[in-house]
């Protein structure tokens, strides 16, 4: 049985969670990271140099670390010819934009606003960080808005990789208790999101 290493909680785990029950693969997953500690073992660090969550782990021993590429190893390897991932160039160029741009330009942002809400205590808090981490994100997500206005998921009829990179940060915005612009798409691409089983199981949680 193959093994996911990585708490629940965890934003890259969830993606992987996704894209496992996406491609219907059986999977034990182990808690790690976080209060659940085991990242810092000379076993895990063989397994991931960084330490971090999360990390598959084929049946022959064989591990891959960091999401995205977790993400596109499993539909390499298990459904190449599936949508998740297209096989055609431009096809596999345009959700490795988006995949990319979320890492690039949303996460951050999303962090902040994130931590701020949910992970630090009231004295930690940097109310003017968060603010400006919220106007930057209004910004990113009209982006988002205005590729979804005509088409169910970013990259057009089909859920890919693109959406699931995406879509805990989605998610989190929504579900966070902040003020936020008017972005019809963008809400009515998460409902779309929350159609996915995968989605409502691993990643439309309550925030901790």
């Amino acid at each position: 049985m193959r093994k996911l290493w990585g708490r629940t909680s965890s934003s890259n785990v969830m993606k992987v969670l996704w894209t496992l029950d996406e491609l219907a693969l059986p999977y034990e997953r182990i808690d790690a990271g976080g209060a659940f500690g085991r990242t810092r073992e000379p076993e895990y660090r063989a397994m991931n140099p960084m330490g971090l969550v999360p990390t598959l782990q084929e049946d022959d021993g064989w591990s891959v670390w960091e999401s995205n590429a977790i993400a596109r190893y499993l539909c390499n390897e298990y459904a190449p010819d599936g949508p998740l991932y297209p096989a055609s160039p431009r096809g596999r160029a345009a959700v490795e934009t988006w995949m990319d741009w979320s890492l690039a330009h949303v996460i951050a942002p999303m962090v902040v606003i994130f931590f701020t809400h949910i992970r630090l205590k009231e004295n930690e808090r940097d109310w003017a960080a968060e603010k400006k981490a919220r106007e930057d994100c209004g910004r990113l997500w009209k982006i988002v808005d205005a590729k979804v206005a005509a088409q169910p998921f970013l990259c057009g009829d089909h859920l890919t990789l693109a959406d699931i990179s995406m879509g805990c940060w989605v998610h989190r915005w929504f579900a966070l208790p902040i003020e936020r612009p008017n972005l019809p798409n963008l809400a009515r691409y998460y409902e779309t999101l929350k159609t996915r089983p995968g989605f409502t199981t691993h990643v439309a949680l309550p925030l901790e």
